[in-house]
This record gives structure tokens, C-alpha cells and sequence, in this order.
């Protein structure tokens, strides 16, 4: 689940020596990151299906390679439009292992369980984009920009070679009648459901926060506060430290309380937190900024490995589609709202504080039904 993320964050570093290199502007530079979440959607659903279709562990692999050609494309391009294009084809191969990976998730994994696993898959998912920024500006400041694709293509062969040898096939044999089974009615099905609504906004809207952050945060602390390459990547620690206590405060929680309250518990303190990030960025802070951000991404990771978790409660035997029909929504949710980040940039340090904490109040009111409903029945 790790390597999707890691592939769209350690662009981060390198997006002001590759905005200078192609000579293009910031906000097509940050194109980089908005597009590769239109492949990623588009990708999501074809491997959801395939997987419920071929298996798992073929989907899995097929997209790893895919995902290395991209790798290899992005190396190799001589301009910014074949840099778009293998953009994309690194995005739809890598989107395997975010949506194979939560189907056999879910199907192996279910209740206090399933919310452990997802807590602590849920802090690789931070943990990895969190490393991005600091292996992208390491790799820059010593070896150049160009080696940042060349490690994406490492990470591809070493994942390939693992996969290839450990990962098991967990489809069971029965649900191959699955080719049978309309992808309309399954879409219709999901599109009816206001829960699955509520959780996929909520997941869109966290993935959002943190892209649209990796799109935005180089421009803010390279440009406007003087930080070199390597030391904006030693940013990403603070993302990481948050993931990581994220998941052990919900591996201590879900015992105690239910999932609801954990993650709309989670939804107020990040809420909370980018109220202050918008007022230390006004105040021109990078400490208080910092300490902002860590708690808004604390909140925000005591949230997802519920949502995850009980996004698809129900349609277990469905679950390679409806994984592939959910996914799809929410990354283009991520697409539109690390877009909508690009348009906003006009240098000024409060646009993404005050993006962050709209967006949070946006998710905070979208999650209190689904807590009534829960005290309903």
C-alpha cells in the first residue's frame, strides 16, 4: 500500500529543479501531482475488477510491471508532455497496490481486527509519502533529480521480485462467478449507499489534505522560508511521527470505543490543529506552522484506518469491484482537490492552512450523520 504513495511525494523536493529544468511554472509543474491521481482513479477501478476476475496475486503483479515501465518512461523523457504521459502510466500501474491490496485486506481481515491491520497499514500509507520528501531531496541534493526516477525504478524491481515470491492468493475459488456479475448494478448499488458517500468524501478529503500538502509545501518552505532540498525532505519526519502515533492511539482506542467516535474524534482535532496552522502561517511562524502540521495529520490518521476499515462493510462478495467502483471515487475526489490546490497558488503561505482547515470543517459536518445514524439503530 506504501508504494503509490511513495511515488507521488518524492516528486515533492524535485517539483521547483523540474519546474526550472522542463521551464515550465509552478502551477504546471504541480500538474505532476494532480494528474497522476486521474490515472490512479481510472486504475483503481480496472485492477478492482481484474482482481475479482484473474485473482489477486496476478493483478498485483500485472500492475507492478506497469508501474516499472512508467518508472522507466519518466527517466527517459525529453519533455514535460512525455513527463505527463509517463506520469500516467506510472500512476495506473501503482494503483494496484492500493486497491489489491485493501481487497485482500478485507477479506482476510473484519471487526477490532480488521481495524488493528488497517491502523497499521494505515501508518505505512503515511509513513511511506512521509519518507518521499526526504529520500527525493537527499537523492537531489547528491545525485541530481534525474536519480529520483532511477530509485522509483529500484523500488519498482525490488516490490516486483518480493511479490513475486511471498505474495499468496486469497481469492477463494467460489467467487470466480463474479464474471457474471454486473458492474451497473454494483455501481448502483455503492451510489444508493449514503455511507459509502460519507466515508469515500472522507477518505478523498484526508488524501486530498495530504497531496494537495506535498504539492504546495516545497513552494512554502524552499521559497518562502529558505529551506534547502534535503531539509524540506526532513519535513516529511514530521508527517511520519504523526502516522505513527496515529496508529497507536487507534490500536489503543478500538477496544474501548467504536469506530465512529475514533474517527470523528479524529476529525475535530484536525479540524482544531488547522485552525492554528492558518494563524501561524498569518503570523509568519514556521515552528508554530510545523507543530500545525503534525497535529493536523495526527487527526487525520486516527481517522482513516476506520474509515478504511468499515467503508465496504456488506459487500464481501463483491468486494474486488466494489473496492475498485469505491476507490475510484475517492481518488478522483484527491485529483480534484490536489487541482483545486494548484489553481490556489499564488505564493502566499496561508492558502494551503486555510485550504487544510475548509476542507477539514467539510469532512468534520459530513461525518455527524453517519455518527447519529450509528446511535439510531
Amino acid at each position: 500500500m506504501g508504494f503509490p504513495q511513495i511515488s507521488e511525494s518524492i516528486f515533492t523536493p524535485i517539483l521547483p529543479a523540474l519546474s526550472q529544468a522542463l521551464s515550465v511554472s509552478a502551477n504546471q509543474i504541480q500538474l505532476t501531482m494532480s494528474i497522476y491521481f486521474i490515472a490512479f482513479a481510472i486504475g483503481v477501478l480496472f485492477w478492482g475488477q481484474l482482481a475479482d476476475y484473474c485473482g489477486r496475486r496476478p493483478s498485483m503483479l500485472g500492475g507492478i510491471i506497469i508501474y516499472l515501465i512508467g518508472n522507466i518512461g519518466l527517466y527517459w523523457s525529453p519533455s514535460f508532455k512525455w513527463l505527463l504521459f509517463f506520469r500516467l502510466i506510472q500512476a495506473f500501474g501503482a494503483s494496484a497496490g492500493s486497491v489489491v491490496t485493501q481487497t485482500i485486506m478485507r477479506e482476510s481481515f473484519s471487526g477490532v481486527t480488521g481495524t488493528k491491520v488497517f491502523a497499521k497499514t494505515g501508518a505505512a500509507m503515511a509513513l511511506s509519502p512521509a519518507l518521499g520528501p526526504l529520500i527525493g531531496g537527499l537523492v537531489q541534493t547528491t545525485l541530481g533529480y534525474r536519480n529520483v526516477f532511477t530509485t522509483l525504478i529500484s523500488l519498482a524491481v525490488v516490490i516486483l521480485l518480493y511479490s513475486g515470491i511471498r505474495l499468496p492468493e486469497t481469492r477463494q475459488q467460489q467467487l470466480s462467478t463474479l464474471v457474471r456479475v454486473s458492474q451497473w448494478l454494483v455501481l448502483k448499488q455503492l451510489l444508493s449507499n449514503p455511507v459509502v458517500w460519507c466515508y469515500g468524501l472522507v477518505i478523498g478529503g484526508i488524501n486530498g489534505i495530504l497531496f494537495s500538502y506535498y504539492a504546495e509545501a516545497p513552494f512554502i518552505f524552499e521559497r518562502h522560508f529558505n529551506f534547502s532540498t534535503f531539509q524540506y525532505g526532513l519535513l516529511g519526519l514530521i508527517i511520519a511521527s504523526a502516522s505513527l502515533l496515529g496508529a497507536l492511539i487507534v490500536n489503543h482506542l478500538v477496544n474501548r470505543y467504536r469506530p465512529e467516535i475514533i474517527a470523528f474524534s479524529g476529525l475535530v482535532l484536525s479540524t482544531i490543529s488547522a485552525a492554528g496552522l492558518l494563524v501561524a502561517a498569518t503570523i509568519d511562524q514556521p515552528i508554530w506552522m510545523l507543530a500545525g502540521i503534525f497535529f493536523v495529520f495526527l487527526g487525520l490518521n486516527i481517522t482513516l484506518p476506520n474509515a478504511l476499515n468499515r467503508a465496504l462493510i456488506g459487500y464481501e462478495q463483491i468486494m474486488g469491484s466494489a473496492s475498485g467502483w469505491f476507490s475510484l471515487g475517492y481518488y478522483l475526489v484527491v485529483s480534484g482537490l490536489t487541482y483545486l490546490m494548484s489553481l490556489m497558488h499564488n505564493g502566499s503561505i496561508t492558502s494551503l492552512p486555510l485550504y487544510i482547515l475548509v476542507l477539514s470543517l467539510i469532512m468534520l459536518i459530513s461525518y455527524s450523520p453517519l455518527i447519529k445514524l450509528k446511535e439510531i439503530k
